[in-house]
């Protein structure tokens, strides 16, 4: 899938589970839910109902129809999204997807975290802003995962990754327990 909006590619990674099953991870960045730029919010509605096949082009301006050629008539249960990571909350609501929030920057959020990534679970100040998330978003502060973005290091660091495979453990497990409850 594609957006007329800038966006990065789509990336498709096979992730291992405990039971020695593959997970197909599509990560989409696409631009935001901006009246004619972006996505339009039917479309991503379609998307988690698992209706829109691959290599449909998002239009801001209209959405996907039943009769166009990308419209899943009968989607199968690995079509539907189990986990969602970003907005479009009510309808994800109702179809009771999993909610996961993910605060990001917190190395530029906090100077104490920026100074030493270890203090992540010590700082009042990202305490309070993931009480600000939660209450904003409305799902609990367990639900959101502070990560410190990649963008200037050469080199990975351990407790940087640690925080972002913490997240995406979660989000792995929220889908998994979605699924096996259908």
């Amino acid at each position: 899938m594609r957006s007329l909006a800038k966006a990065s590619p789509q990336v498709t990674k096979p992730t291992k589970s405990k039971k020695e099953d593959y997970y197909p991870f599509v990560f989409n960045d696409v631009m935001g839910l901006e009246k004619d730029a972006g996505v339009c919010v039917e479309d991503i509605k379609l998307a988690m109902k698992g209706h829109v096949k691959n290599g449909y082009t998002f239009n801001p301006i209209s959405s996907l129809s039943e009769n166009n050629q990308h419209y899943n008539r009968d989607p199968s249960l690995n079509d539907r999204v189990h986990v969602l990571l970003r907005e479009v909350r009510l309808a994800a609501r109702d179809m009771g997807i999993p909610e996961i929030g993910i605060l990001t920057r917190i190395d530029e959020t906090c100077p104490e975290v920026g100074k030493d990534i270890q203090n992540v679970y010590k700082s009042k100040h990202l305490k309070k802003k993931i009480e600000e998330v939660s209450g904003e978003l409305g799902f609990p502060p367990s639900c959101i995962f502070p990560v410190k973005n990649f963008h200037s290091e050469i080199d990975t660091n351990d407790d940087t990754d640690t925080l972002i495979l913490s997240a995406l453990t979660r989000m792995i497990e929220s889908g998994e327990d979605f699924v096996n409850d259908l």
